[in-house]
């Protein structure tokens, strides 16, 4: 359990325990979104593509997350956010193919 900060507030306590479970849930989550995308990566070295990226399905991504946008996150720090995914999703799929397999071990 964090220790209390001089001048927090039972309500400011609350709040950032709200963050903390949003946090934990956020890496759970980012850690399915990449598991999956190991799994696309298999797929398309299984169907014969040579190519890890995919900038076609990139842009689509990012748009239809620029759509779901609502705020108060800026535009550009979520894209941001997601590019900082894809890429990484990317260069595990590329280490997964090095390595000849599906990934699973570099995402643990």
């Amino acid at each position: 359990m964090p220790e209390e900060r001089a001048g927090e507030t039972a309500g400011m306590r609350r709040l950032r325990r709200r963050i903390d479970d949003l946090d934990r849930r956020i890496v759970e989550l980012l850690n399915e979104r990449t598991r999956l995308g190991l799994e696309v990566g298999s797929a398309k070295a299984e169907a014969g593509r040579r190519a890890v990226r995919d900038g076609d399905r990139e842009r689509e991504v990012l748009l239809r997350v620029a759509a779901a946008n609502e705020g108060p996150l800026p535009q550009a720090e979520l894209l941001a956010i997601y590019r900082r995914l894809i890429a990484a999703t990317r260069r595990l799929q590329g280490a997964a193919r090095r390595r000849g397999g599906s990934g699973d071990k570099l995402a643990e």
